[in-house]
């Protein structure tokens, strides 16, 4: 390590800045963050520069620059565009034993300036000690994705709670375990959330329940799709945390994978008129591992608000007191018609949208078939794939004219996503012969006949349609 990491108070501090152009400008903005006393010594100055110097923010000596020019400064910074100027401002500092960094040149440096992530208080610094300084410039960018504004917030929270944590929890390893669950646990969400008399009280709760108590977490998480780049940023957070997973079967093995190593893995999934955990036994689950101090990401395909008993789960914890929050997923049929090619609203088709859940027959009979019969919309199915005939039949009678386009999406935003595009008549039959089935999302309305030309992931969509079964075999002409 060649470059020893500081942070450099330099609230009020007396800074030099050789340069008034734009490389200047760049780090005026970053030092005035900083609450530097600045001055800068050119001849001229870009206007981002002379605006603030104007106000009194900045002083500006307006000549080039002298080697006392360095005297009194806690950091020098050398950026001109003329490297003679810069090696002079690189010399003077030496000799004065002030830091100098000179911008874009590390052999005349004493320190270099790191790219930052401010998310202050908290501030993360990269560099490649000058060798790569786009290398540095892609990983901060990809840092700040992962860091939102909240962390700001959730230090400062830290802080004031800091002397009270201290003095109640005087054992350094148990008073590791709280913040570890204080961070990564429902005080954080509710800091995130913007409910800190919330995270106040449940601070508050837990330091009033002793030094070895131990309270659990649960955060319902949508896990989307299927394809592991659509993950939200908070998805992933969540599922690296955990310390015990209970998934559906429609979570896929590569979301899967991004999951913390050494997670406990629950398969709670049940699949259409087959076995799997009755909601009773998961339900359970859920309070059993959360009681035991435990990190209990409940993993759902989509969003768990969407036809996901994500609702049923949570009253289910509020009656037993158990913390959670909420991660939405994207939903399946904004996923699926996405890669699909098809837009779910358009001017000169669709300005509605109604989502429908078709899992059974037995729910058939509580849906508004007319209402979804109506003109101008897109429908999306849930789950219909078995139930092809009986939604074409009733959407069919309640007045919708067969020959309504419609499109079935087969595993939507994997590598084997399959598509049909026919009308709302023939749909049951093509699904049949090219044995079509679930997991699936089925859209009706104008817009299905978009995917034969905008689609775009994966193979082009089915679109023959078979010949009528009344039909003869047709023959060539002589």
């Amino acid at each position: 390590m060649r470059y020893f990491p500081a942070f450099l108070d330099l609230h009020a501090a007396p800074v030099l800045v050789v340069g008034g152009g734009e490389v200047a400008a760049r780090k005026l903005r970053l030092l005035r963050q900083a609450g530097a006393a600045i001055t800068v010594v050119a001849p001229r100055l870009v206007a981002e520069i002379a605006a603030p110097a104007e106000s009194a923010g900045v002083r500006w000596i307006a000549r080039r620059f002298e080697p006392a020019d360095v005297i009194g400064a806690r950091v020098v910074i050398g950026a001109t565009d003329d490297r003679v100027v810069n090696a002079a401002v690189a010399q003077a500092a030496r000799a004065a034993g002030i830091p100098v960094n000179v911008v874009d040149d590390a052999a005349l440096s004493t320190f270099i300036v790191p790219a930052i992530v401010d998310r202050s208080p908290l501030v993360v610094a990269i560099s490649s000690g000058g060798v790569a300084p786009m290398l540095a410039t892609r990983l901060r960018a990809r840092i700040e994705a992962l860091l939102d504004d909240s962390w700001g917030r959730l230090a400062l929270f830290a802080e004031r709670w800091r002397a009270r944590v201290r003095a109640a929890l005087t054992d350094l390893p148990v008073r590791r375990r709280l913040y570890d669950w204080l961070l990564d646990g429902p005080v954080a969400a509710a800091v995130r959330a913007g409910r800190e008399q919330v995270a106040d009280r449940l601070l508050e709760k837990r330091l009033a329940a002793g030094p070895e108590a131990t309270i659990g977490t649960i955060t319902l998480v949508g896990a989307g799709p299927g394809d592991p780049e659509l993950l939200t940023l908070r998805a992933l957070r969540a599922l690296q945390d955990a310390d015990v997973i209970l998934t559906d079967r429609l979570v896929s093995a590569g979301v899967l994978a991004r999951a913390r190593r050494d997670a406990e893995l629950i398969d709670v999934g049940k699949t259409p008129g087959g076995h799997g955990a009755r909601q009773e036994r998961i339900n359970r689950l859920l309070v059993e591992h959360a009681r035991r101090g435990r990190r209990v990401v409940r993993l759902k395909g989509g969003d768990p608000f969407v036809f996901g008993r994500g609702g049923e789960e949570l009253e289910y914890l509020r009656r037993n007191g158990i913390a959670y929050e909420v991660v939405p997923g994207i939903t399946a049929a904004l996923a699926c018609a996405a890669y699909a090619g098809i837009p779910l609203t358009h001017r000169e088709h669709a300005q509605g949208l109604r989502f429908v859940t078709a899992h059974c027959r037995e729910s058939m009979d509580c849906i508004d078939w007319r209402g979804l019969a109506r003109p101008g919309q897109t429908l999306a199915f849930y789950m219909g794939v078995a139930e092809l005939p009986v939604i074409r039949d009733r959407l069919t009678q309640a007045g919708l004219p067969p020959a309504t386009p419609a499109a079935l999406v087969e595993n939507g935003t994997h590598d084997e996503q399959r598509v049909l595009v026919s009308d709302l008549a023939t749909l049951p039959e093509m699904a049949r012969r090219h044995a079509m089935g679930p997991p699936a999302m089925l859209f009706v309305g104008e817009v299905a006949a978009l995917a034969t030309r905008l689609h775009w992931f994966g193979v082009a969509p089915i679109t023959e349609r078979p010949a009528p079964p009344e039909a003869a075999p047709a023959t060539r002409a002589a």
